[in-house]
């Protein structure tokens, strides 16, 4: 059987491995890609240092940019030598951080022409978390194609970002702002450039009363889930009725070099709420329970945002290494030590 490398946690906090592992013939709509980029989560560091819903040893990565070289019999929307870019998650063959990739077609966009695949890698799993986020857990309408005059049935009712400058926040001030609806200082210009109305310093002591001072706010999407930096003060200034939707897991304590991590995944659990506050943790692996976004989110709203210029692609912080193993650690480092601000760590999986 042909195998390739990949990239393995063999334990809590132990250092990264390489294993040869099966290459995946494509069945059915599915197809094989050559990872060439990827772009490191929160979740690459909950999984290594905090074993969250791991088994050891497991591969890692759901950020997968690269070519298809081979294509199942059923494969409709992509052939060999296409450029893809996709959020793929769900099993061992479909992760990011190998040097093959075996998924579904439909979990995968064409890179528009104009775009690097260095950029279109920090878009999908951003991407994805943000409709679903929006549309399951906050109930803000996202139509697609959107109607021409289009205007949300919310009307002007402010929704609060906390962590805007977050690579999923960018995303999501970028995509309500197209659809009508609507940090640190550092980022407060961009952020209203990418259609923020206002902008706060959660590190100011006193953001909680600036924000309360705007008026009621009905909803809320934490990019964060700190329990002490964002959903404390949040639950200071959610009321009753509020919908509060954050991304999972609740960081209860940050992983360090020192320091181990400690998460909580019930979200009722991390702050006293207000009696009707709705507080909800971001479950963006259920995205596909919703058919037209399975169909549709990746292979066709996706590239059409970024080819339209809808939206963005992050800034970008671009690893080195003389080896896959080499930049895979340097990578999980970085997101340790909290180098990476307003960008992500970007890092080339395939040797050129």
């Amino acid at each position: 059987m042909a195998t390739h490398k990949a990239v393995v946690m063999v334990g809590i906090k132990k250092p990264l491995s390489i294993a040869d592992v099966p290459t995946v013939q494509p069945q059915g709509d599915e197809v094989r890609v050559r990872v060439e980029w990827t772009a490191s989560t929160p979740l690459d560091l909950h999984q290594n240092d905090g074993g969250l819903l791991v088994q050891h040893p497991q591969r890692l990565g759901d950020g997968t940019a690269g070519t298809v070289v081979e294509v199942g019999p059923d494969a409709k929307r992509l052939k060999i030598g296409d450029k893809v870019f996709g959020f793929t998650w769900r099993n061992s063959q479909e992760k990011a951080h190998q040097e093959f990739c075996t998924t579904n077609e439909w979990l995968l966009a064409k890179l528009p022409e104009g775009f690097t695949l260095q950029e279109a890698v920090t878009l999908p799993n951003n991407f994805v978390t943000v409709f679903h986020t929006l549309t399951k857990d906050l109930d803000i309408e996202t139509p697609w194609p959107k109607p021409d005059g289009y205007k949300p049935g919310d009307g002007d009712q402010p929704i609060l970002v906390w962590g805007g400058a977050s690579s999923v926040g960018m995303y999501a001030l970028q995509i309500l702002k197209y659809y009508g609806s609507v940090a640190s200082k550092k980022h407060h210009e961009k952020l209203k450039s990418l259609g923020a109305k206002l902008a706060f310093d959660y590190n100011d002591p006193d953001v909680v009363s600036q924000i309360v001072s705007t008026g009621t706010i009905p909803k809320f999407m934490d990019c964060i889930g700190s329990q002490s930096a964002s959903i404390t003060p949040i639950s200071r200034i959610a009321k009753n009725g509020a919908k509060v939707a954050i991304l999972l897991p609740v960081i209860v304590r940050d992983s360090s070099e020192t320091e181990d991590p400690i998460y909580e995944m019930d979200v009722k659990k991390a702050a006293e709420w207000a009696e009707g506050v709705d507080a909800r943790g971001v479950r963006t692996h259920f995205y596909l329970d919703n058919e037209f976004f399975k169909q549709h989110l990746q292979p066709d709203i996706m590239p059409t945002m970024l080819k339209e210029r809808i939206v963005e692609p992050n800034p970008r912080r671009i690893i080195e290494g003389k080896t896959l193993l080499e930049r895979a650690q340097k990578a999980l480092n970085s997101l340790r030590r909290k180098e990476a601000s307003g960008e992500r760590l970007v890092w080339r999986i395939a040797d050129a």
